[in-house]
């Protein structure tokens, strides 16, 4: 199969999107060739069959369509389907001139928005891959349920993982990573932060990411406010955005991941701290029917509290990781994606 393959960015270190690179290697291995229109490219090392072409931001608008339709008509014969990742607006643009051409359209879709670029793509797909049923709240027969992808070589249980038993002294250290926005609900995890430091609870947490939009920027500000008022700047540190190629070094040094968020749909970072020997600790609907009550809460920062201490005496998990490997691995999502398409 000669396959092309439409996403946001190409680049191995990208904080976001680093992990869509080992996707790509994936794709490779199972296709004769493919060819992958980008929106930017930064670092990559890609298989010989891999053919990137950015369509050149920070170009204008009209110089990215002339770049995508371009690209579309001049590789028209280099590829037999094409897979969106994630925006539905490629499939918008592009989806008569593939109908015309007998080229089958693939989407992959994760966000409990159902917009109406979403709505007219469905017309032109083939199938619509998401990683479970709260990922894609579209109404269609289209959508086949697939895990997501978690690259389970590169994130891997510590050789040392955690026994229960943590030692006099030390700080029960609570981590979590993503995009910086208000549906992340870091603020629950501040007011939760300034109980654990009444009840004399030695910790540290660390949050990874960085606010991309303006109301992600504003939100980031009012949480480095209630941070500074609560006294907790030594005990809550933002540690900035972390490159995909080092972010599972980030999970490794945790102890307990935890996630606040309100998307929905089941998150690529809890997966990715499951699959790397973390505890975990979430409020988003989608795990309810997935992990056992312990490691699921409300947003009440009382419960919160009691769940974290309780899970500061808990010894590792192996049921979590081995949930990621049966139902979210990279290589067996890309697989399940090829023999569909």
């Amino acid at each position: 199969m000669k396959l092309l393959i439409i996403t946001q960015k190409v680049d191995a270190n990208d904080d976001n999107l680093g992990f869509f690179h080992g996707w790509i290697e994936e794709f490779a291995k199972n296709c004769e060739s493919v060819i992958v229109i980008c929106l930017q490219k930064g670092e990559y090392e890609l298989p010989a069959n891999v053919k990137i072409l950015s369509l050149g931001k920070p170009a204008s608008r009209l110089k990215y369509l002339f770049n995508f339709y371009n690209y579309i008509w001049r590789e028209r014969k280099n590829y037999d389907a094409v897979f969106v990742h994630m925006n539905p607006r490629y499939v918008v643009l592009g989806g008569l001139f593939w109908k015309f051409f007998s080229k089958k359209i693939y989407l992959w879709y994760t966000h409990k928005s159902v917009n109406m670029d979403l709505r007219i793509a469905e017309w032109f797909v083939f199938r619509i891959f998401t990683a479970s049923p709260e990922s894609c709240r579209l109404k269609s027969d289209k959508i086949i349920i697939t895990g997501h992808g978690i690259d389970t070589w590169k994130f891997q249980i510590p050789n040392s993982p955690p026994t229960g038993d943590l030692p006099q002294g030390d700080k029960f250290q609570i981590i979590t990573a993503g995009r910086i926005s208000p549906a992340k609900n870091l603020d629950v995890l501040v007011k939760t932060a300034e109980i654990l430091k009444n009840k004399n609870f030695n910790f540290e947490i660390e949050i990874a990411g960085a606010p991309i939009f303006e109301t992600d920027k504003i939100y980031f500000e009012r949480v480095k406010k209630l941070i500074r008022e609560a006294g907790l700047e030594e005990k809550v540190k933002f540690v900035g955005a972390i490159p995909y190629r080092n972010i599972s070094e980030f999970y490794q040094n945790g102890d307990l991941f935890v996630n606040f968020s309100d998307t929905g749909s089941i998150d690529k970072a809890m997966l990715e701290a499951m699959a790397s020997g973390l505890l975990v600790l979430t409020s988003n609907e989608a795990f309810k029917n997935i992990l056992e009550k312990k490691y699921v809460t409300s947003k009440n920062p009382g419960e919160i509290v009691e769940k974290i201490m309780a899970l500061s005496r808990s010894e590792f998990d192996f049921g979590l990781r081995e949930y990621v490997v049966k139902n979210h691995s990279l290589s067996g999502l890309i697989i399940k994606i090829i023999s569909l398409i």
